[in-house]
């Protein structure tokens, strides 16, 4: 049974949005307070889990057939973001383990919060970017079929 694209991408996009938000509670908790070794063990696979649901929605393909270069590669971009938030999970994990006698530092978390920054940007001016260049194929899409009347 084949899905459609539109119902595959609709998919993609929730499971992106859940990853998102499982990297932004496991990114934000940690500075709640909590000075308890293993809850901040749990924020850390918390964030993990995130990064790794991003990543695999993102490398989904939900192009059409009809897209143009630009937008495959921007879709594709979309996915480096993901490899950001990967990394920034094996920053956390690496740091906990090399600073393992404090509960809690801003050393622990100096990459991770730096990749999610990365990644956050890469994600932001990628979807900022297709959401454009689809407004201009649809204008194009548009523009061709009132030529063809």
């Amino acid at each position: 049974m084949k899905m459609s694209l539109e119902k595959k991408r609709r998919i993609v996009e929730a499971c992106s949005t859940v990853g998102l938000i499982l990297i932004c509670a496991g990114l934000v908790a940690p500075f709640a307070g909590s000075e308890n070794a293993t809850v901040l063990s749990l924020y850390k696979w918390i964030y993990t889990v995130g990064a790794l649901v991003y990543t695999v929605a993102r490398m989904i393909d939900v192009n059409a057939p009809g897209d143009s270069m630009r937008l495959r590669r921007l879709r594709r971009m979309e996915m480096w973001a993901g490899f950001a938030f990967c990394i920034g999970a094996f920053f956390w994990f690496y740091n906990a383990n090399r600073f393992a006698g404090f509960t809690f530092s801003l050393a622990v978390m100096n990459n991770t919060v730096m990749f999610t920054l990365a990644g956050a940007l890469i994600q932001i001016i990628a979807s900022w970017m297709i959401a454009s260049a689809m407004r201009k194929e649809a204008g194009k899409q548009e523009e061709s079929d009132n030529k063809k009347k």
